[in-house]
């Protein structure tokens, strides 16, 4: 069999014309060091206050600069201290907790920022003297039967609603009652009241 060989045999790669001019060359970017004629390939920071202007160094000179690099130059000790302690959050704005403090710095009352949903705390933010404050709440009448049917008062905290749901939860489960059919009603009921006061936001 015959050896296949090409059908063309001359080069037809594109090449420039004799009289085409070469593509020019970027200009190097020579170090900004003063009496050096090197390289400069290396972007630096051109000093703390003006950290959004940057010196083009060689690989030399941007190692001297990088090692001679003082942060703080041009900061007294209070100016660093508060830099220090700003770098604890990001140097991200920061408030106090609490009214206590807010009172002790102003000496006037301030409005308690706390969203205390459920009468936990007293108007200071303080917890309530002899446990918390009974909430004053307008119900529907869904709402009414909810607690009638966990047997509590209709300004019960949350704190009791969690602890007379999960005792009667125990006191009607079929396991607790060998699987008597009323406690398992009841069971229902108090687990379909427990869920309307979820509902309502009430827990």
């Amino acid at each position: 069999m015959a050896e296949a060989r090409p059908r063309f045999k001359s080069d037809i790669r594109i090449k420039p014309g004799k009289g085409a001019a070469a593509a020019p060359k970027p200009e190097e970017r020579l170090c900004e060091a003063k009496g050096c004629v090197g390289p400069g390939n290396c972007r630096v920071p051109k000093s703390p206050q003006h950290m959004d202007e940057y010196l083009w160094y060689c690989a030399a000179h941007a190692r001297a600069h990088n090692e001679n690099w003082d942060f703080f130059k041009g900061m007294d000790n209070g100016e660093i201290q508060k830099f220090r302690e700003d770098a604890l959050t990001g140097h991200r704005p920061t408030w106090q907790l609490g009214k206590r403090a807010a009172k002790a710095r102003t000496g006037t009352r301030t409005q308690n920022p706390l969203h205390d949903s459920h009468a936990l705390f007293d108007e200071d933010g303080n917890e309530a003297p002899g446990g918390p404050r009974r909430p004053e709440r307008h119900l529907t009448r869904l709402q009414i039967m909810a607690f009638d049917t966990l047997q509590l008062a209709h300004n019960a905290t949350l704190i009791e609603i969690k602890s007379r749901y999960k005792e009667l939860v125990k006191r009607f489960h079929p396991d607790a009652n060998g699987g008597d059919r009323g406690a398992e009603e009841r069971l229902k009921q108090v687990i379909k009241a427990y869920g309307v006061l979820r509902q309502s936001g009430l827990v």
